[in-house]
């Protein structure tokens, strides 16, 4: 073939050249990079056409795996694997997730850790488990006085795009929520903040310093570690929001919840991606992870209040007391708990962070 398209291409110079009477040389150069050009057309059509799949198949599937500490059955577990399955749905298959709950992939506390060097791809965990780490997003976690799930979550995602915190700067944030009200679940009563003196409560990262001003004694363990901690007796209660008593099972332990809501605190959570792999990522991907990842907050949050009010509901049924403080007993353990935020926030400035500020954009937003 190529022989004759050459003879054909030659031909026509000499035809050109014969009648203008121009040197044929130049002719013949222009010609054979034109045939040259031809032929690679010619056969780049001819394997589309005979190899249909080809780009199709080159196209690599984009393989991820997600780390999150929730149990299997848990619907915080169940939402993320939902989120999984939206972004392989919205991505034509082209990404698919591996989803490992319940700590299998990466511990709880080093979860955030393994994210920055790939060992997970990505993680859902506490910002607390590891204290010290967040000084900026950790002023969320203290006893500001949350009312629900939605309302956390919303200032979460509110406080991150306001202040950009650069100690997030190591990994992609998909979407940060924090869960409602966390207050007092113990195996004894508690109807007032004497009563708490001296009692070993579960705490973690900046509720420690809560349960401390509040007369009792912190011990640390993960929410995978507390049921045990429980049932031994190694912790006479726990703090958390209502969520625990069904979806961690505290309920067929603990017998008592004080709602102190003057003094609830929240724990921030984030589902974050390794930056390597984010950026690796074609920008059709990244714009569909943003866009289910804003969904996925909003969902989240709401989520928050409807397991809390599960853990009412399913705790009940194992004859669990809910103990209402009155006003004016709520506010003594409001007052109790306001130094450790004042402190905290002084503490995050001083290290030429906008503690103080931060501190009010919560409270403020709080208020609304």
């Amino acid at each position: 073939m190529m022989d004759v398209l050459w003879k054909i291409m030659i031909d026509k110079e000499e035809e050109i050249a014969y009648k203008e009477k121009k040197p044929r040389r130049g002719y013949l150069m222009k010609g054979r990079l034109m045939v040259k050009c031809f032929l690679l057309l010619f056969v780049v059509s001819i394997c589309f056409v005979a190899f249909p799949g080809l780009s199709a198949a080159q196209q690599k599937t984009i393989t991820l795996n997600y780390s999150n500490f929730f149990p299997a059955p848990h619907k915080n577990s169940q939402l993320a694997e939902a989120w999984c399955k939206e972004i392989e749905k919205r991505t034509d298959g082209k990404v698919k997730i591996t989803y490992f709950p319940g700590g299998t992939l990466t511990p709880a506390a080093q979860t955030y850790e393994n994210v920055t060097k790939g060992i997970a791809d990505i993680g859902f965990s506490v910002f607390g488990y590891t204290r010290g780490r967040f000084p900026m997003i950790s002023i969320m976690d203290n006893p500001l006085g949350y009312k629900s799930g939605v309302q956390a979550t919303k200032l979460i995602n509110e406080f991150y795009k306001k202040f950009k915190p650069k100690e997030l700067d190591d990994v992609h944030v998909l979407y940060l929520h924090a869960h409602g009200p966390g207050i007092l679940h113990t195996k004894k009563a508690v109807n007032k903040l004497e009563d708490l003196k001296g009692m070993k409560i579960r705490a973690q990262g900046t509720v420690v310093p809560i349960v401390q001003a509040l007369g009792g004694a912190p011990v640390g363990t993960t929410m995978p570690e507390t049921y045990d901690a429980l049932r031994t007796g190694v912790v006479d209660g726990a703090m958390s929001p209502q969520e625990a008593l069904e979806g961690w099972k505290w309920g067929e332990i603990v017998k008592f919840t004080t709602q102190n809501f003057g003094s609830a605190y929240t724990a921030t959570m984030f589902v974050v991606m390794n930056k390597n792999k984010w950026n690796s990522l074609p920008p059709d991907i990244q714009k569909i992870f943003n866009e289910v990842s804003a969904e996925y907050a909003d969902k989240q949050g709401k989520l928050w209040d409807e397991i809390d009010k599960l853990g009412y509901d399913w705790s009940a049924t194992k004859g669990h007391k809910v103990i209402a403080l009155s006003k004016e007993e709520d506010a003594k353990w409001a007052a109790a708990v306001k130094p450790i935020y004042e402190k905290y926030a002084a503490e995050v400035q001083a290290k030429g962070l906008p503690g103080n500020e931060a501190l009010k954009f919560c409270l403020d937003f709080l208020k609304k």
